[in-house]
């Protein structure tokens, strides 16, 4: 078994030259999350080894209504490196993705470590130094984003690239879970939702991926960023596409979708 994952691993490496494959129902059955995340973690660690710097994860799937689309009924989560990190204004290349798609979501920066697997809520809101609006650029490496929970775990949470606004603000005060959002693409809006799509609270994310880890023996630190998941629908992309979220009380971020002049 473990030649299949560590095949499956290398599958999904190539696959970042844009050369999209098959689900990996070879090796994973639909719901087979140790070994998705086996296949995940070899490749962290590969990418560990050639440089690249873990700067955070990501919540996915905490939004009823990216579940529905993507058929499944449980978060997951994935890693951030820097190298996916997008600055507030900046452009994201389209020969860098294959089959993108953005969500917006809300972020928060760690001023404090949380090293136990059983992280409440509350101790999750007093580590959090800053909280951000965020757009995650999802991708697939799977064709036509055919995937089960196995195939978008082992594949890193199908993730791609992500952008949080320069400003942050502190936790005291704001209303996270009533934050309305809105998304435009290309001048319209295309995606809004309310900051309690994310599991009922973007902080019953960030404590999940807190616990989460924490069991697994990589517990989030200061420092980190988190993305808790999306807030509405995600939207594909298209060259040329100006992609702006506004979070009510929190702030907002963009990026355009196109090469970088």
């Amino acid at each position: 078994m473990t030649d299949g994952l560590n095949h499956a691993a290398r599958r999904l490496r190539d696959a970042y030259s844009g050369r999209v494959i098959a689900p990996l129902r070879d090796v994973l059955s639909p719901t087979d999350a140790d070994g998705a995340y086996a296949v995940q973690t070899i490749n962290t660690r590969f990418w560990e080894a050639q440089g690249r710097r873990i700067v955070g994860r990501k919540a996915g799937l905490t939004a009823k209504a990216v579940q529905v689309q993507l058929g499944v009924d449980q978060p997951d989560f994935g890693v951030l490196f820097a190298d996916m990190q997008i600055a507030d204004g900046g452009t994201l290349d389209p020969a860098r993705t294959i089959q993108p798609k953005a969500e917006a979501e809300i972020a928060f920066v760690l001023g404090a470590d949380l090293p136990a697997a059983d992280t409440s809520v509350e101790e999750v809101a007093a580590a959090v130094a800053s909280v951000h609006a965020a757009i995650e650029i999802v991708d697939s490496r799977i064709a036509d984003w055919q995937i089960t929970f196995a195939d978008t775990v082992a594949d890193n949470g199908s993730s791609a690239f992500f952008v949080i606004s320069e400003a942050g603000l502190p936790l005291a005060g704001l209303d996270l879970e009533g934050a309305a959002m809105e998304m435009d693409v290309g001048g319209k809006t295309a995606s809004t939702g309310l900051g309690a799509a994310a599991l009922g609270n973007p902080l019953n994310a960030a404590a999940w991926l807190a616990q989460t880890l924490a069991a697994r023996g990589e517990p989030l630190k200061a420092g980190d960023i988190l993305l808790a998941g999306a807030l509405g629908p995600m939207v594909a992309l298209t060259p040329g596409d100006h992609v702006e979220a506004r979070i009510a009380g929190i702030g907002s971020c963009s990026f355009t979708y196109g090469p970088v002049r």
